[in-house]
């Protein structure tokens, strides 16, 4: 099953990287942000983006002038109404989701599909706001979008086995390798990931090593490409909180209690990369 046109709500980061790989493939892409500035700031990365790859020689310039200009970008929530697959990649905030997919079932036809890229919350839980909780399904991209092969397929309580198959063949069109998850917390790359960054957290908060010898020692001791407290900065460290909040809430553990030192890093907004300073300073 492919897609002919779809569309993706959310131009940031996420968004715009899924909007390029799907237009890469030909497919007709409806970006969609609350404002002219945020879409507009979208279009722009994934421009930056095929100039990169073209400049790499993977691709030429038109087939980038191609991808981009198969990306409309709007403002309007009402221009996803004829996409086939929407695929939702705003705020991870439970209530935020719910809210969009609610409007999301009442704009588009009967037979679209409406995805997720969340990367922790429950499937089951936004399926239920809508009318269509067999159509809802996770399609949790890795960042960057345009460079990370994997793609988690999570099947919510109602998600359906045709809605799933379509979905797996649809990364697979992309050139990527779906995972097929269930509905757990963190599905898999979270529910394992996290716990690791957490506990870098801890290490650096009790004094046992400097952020850089706690990245080093997984980069060159357990051949990690990048360490567990630079990775935190690059995911974002809010959303590494919101993450740890989710598995906490979900199982009821302590282990996935939020280290103290990530929550006070949070609310002086330091957040990483984004805000130019996290474990390490990324201010220019």
């Amino acid at each position: 099953m492919t897609f002919s046109e779809i569309a993706v709500v959310g131009a940031g980061q996420m968004g715009s990287g899924i909007a390029q790989v799907f237009a890469a493939k030909g497919v007709e892409v409806t970006l969609v942000d609350v404002k002219d500035d945020l879409v507009a700031r979208g279009r722009e990365a994934i421009r930056g983006s095929l100039s990169r790859i073209v400049k790499k020689g993977a691709i030429t310039q038109d087939d980038a002038d191609k991808t981009l200009h198969r990306v409309v970008g709007s403002t309007r929530l009402d221009d996803a109404r004829d996409a086939e697959l929407c695929v939702e990649a705003i705020v991870e905030d439970e209530r935020a989701k719910r809210e969009l997919f609610g409007k999301l079932d009442a704009i588009t036809g009967k037979d679209s599909i409406l995805a997720t890229n969340t990367s922790s919350i429950s499937i089951t839980v936004i399926g239920a706001a809508t009318k269509r909780a067999p159509k809802v399904v996770g399609m949790h991209f890795m960042n960057p979008v345009p460079v990370m092969q994997l793609v988690e397929v999570i099947r919510g309580q109602e998600t359906s086995q045709d809605t799933t198959s379509k979905v797996l063949a649809a990364v697979e069109m992309l050139g990527k390798t779906p995972v097929e998850a269930r509905d757990y917390p963190g599905f898999v790359s979270n529910r394992v990931l996290m716990p690791m960054i957490n506990e870098a957290i801890y290490a650096l908060m009790e004094g046992v090593a400097s952020a850089e010898g706690i990245d080093t020692v997984m980069k060159l001791g357990m051949n990690h490409p990048m360490g567990p407290l630079a990775l935190a900065d690059f995911i974002g460290l809010d959303t590494c909180l919101a993450i740890l909040n989710v598995l906490h809430d979900g199982f009821g553990d302590p282990k996935y209690r939020a280290c103290p030192l990530l929550r006070r890093m949070v609310a002086a907004g330091q957040l990483g990369k984004k805000s130019g300073r996290g474990f390490y300073n990324y201010a220019t």
